[in-house]
């Protein structure tokens, strides 16, 4: 499109922007700050819909690529080439943490993280490693590397919120109904409020680090929160997410905090400490800036199988979108979840030039 030559973005190209990462349009439009085009980045944007993402992964396990700093420097910088999004998200995992901290944790391909001993007492709460900082230096020198590369273009830091993490935990690895959890959060509320806390201290740890060494902005990722009841989410998961956005101190950077099916929660994810609420493609961004109020920004929320459609149809679905967007106070453009593996790489660029192309002012 026009707009994004003008830009000097294009294949090959980092985006050319007017600002330093602070001032980005990413950021500013987390915080509800004029922009001059909608800013759009994807979750999972880097990752196995990519080819030479795919090549340069080859051979090297999945956790073993996430703490080799030159890996997740290069596949971090991958889509921000290939697409002209507007931020880069550090490569790295959600269960990160706890595998740098000491527990065994293994992505098993088509499967997901599987843990060895899951968490099933109130000792083996008790056992579990704390996050030291001097084991993130491999994170820094990441960050470093990538904020040193893209410019002006801002990096996000992330982390996994502590109830998805305390899920992977109690299950053993990914579940549909998360039955375990809430039977050990229901029954054992002392060792579930230990836990969660625990894992609030390592998210705070895992995005301090990454502030430190130079992010711009940070997401707080709670995957799984959906399947809980809004009193139960207030009540027994909500406190702990605050603390993680409480650890990050006075650190100027935006929050955004996201889940998947939390429609009945997007207010009480916004009271957690968010400048900005990731909403999924469930709830139409109008009703979600209806839902949050006007203190929030919001990021979403493209049905990630549009993707798999033809041009007219994802044309139809980012032009509602944008519209939608404009209810909210700020509009980050992005999916409603994770890019799917088959999505056509050229479907994402083309997304990017089109928001751009309707939100230049």
């Amino acid at each position: 499109m026009g707009d994004a030559a003008s830009q000097g973005q294009g294949p090959g190209q980092l985006p050319a922007e007017r600002t330093a990462p602070g001032d980005s349009d990413l950021v500013r439009a987390a915080r509800g700050l004029p922009v001059a085009r909608t800013p759009v980045w994807f979750m999972r944007q880097a990752g196995r819909s990519l080819p030479e993402y795919r090549a340069l992964r080859a051979g090297t396990a999945m956790l073993a690529a996430c703490q080799d700093p030159d890996l997740v420097t290069e596949i971090t910088l991958q889509p921000v080439r290939r697409h002209g999004v507007d931020a880069a998200i550090l490569f790295s995992d959600i269960v990160l943490p706890l595998v740098v901290a000491g527990v065994d944790v293994e992505i098993k391909p088509g499967v997901g993280p599987v843990i060895a001993e899951p968490v099933r007492s109130v000792a083996d709460v008790d056992a579990l490693p704390p996050l030291e900082p001097d084991r993130l230096a491999f994170l820094e020198t990441a960050v470093r590397q990538l904020v040193s590369e893209l410019g002006p273009t801002p990096l996000i830091g992330f982390a996994g919120a502590p109830f998805t993490l305390a899920t992977y935990l109690i299950e053993g690895g990914p579940s549909k109904e998360h039955a375990r959890t809430k039977a050990f959060m229901y029954a054992e509320p002392a060792a579930w409020a230990r836990l969660l806390e625990h894992l609030s201290v390592s998210a705070a740890v895992f995005l301090r680090a990454q502030v430190d060494a130079g992010a711009s902005a940070v997401q707080l990722f709670d995957s799984w929160a959906g399947v809980l009841s809004a009193a139960d989410y207030a009540e027994r998961v909500l406190p702990y997410s605050r603390a993680v956005f409480d650890g990050l101190g006075d650190r100027d950077v935006p929050r955004t905090h996201f889940g998947v099916g939390t429609g009945e929660l997007l207010a009480l994810i916004g009271d957690a400490g968010a400048d900005m609420v990731g909403v999924d493609w469930r709830v139409p961004l109008d009703e979600a800036a209806r839902r949050v109020g006007p203190g929030y920004s919001l990021q979403g929320n493209l049905d990630p199988a549009v993707l798999l459609a033809d041009r007219e149809t994802i044309d139809r679905e980012v032009r509602r979108i944008v519209q939608q967007g404009r209810a909210a106070r700020g509009h980050v453009f992005n999916l409603g979840h994770g890019v799917l593996p088959d999505t056509d790489p050229g479907a994402l660029t083309h997304v990017v030039e089109l928001v751009h192309e309707l939100t230049t002012r």
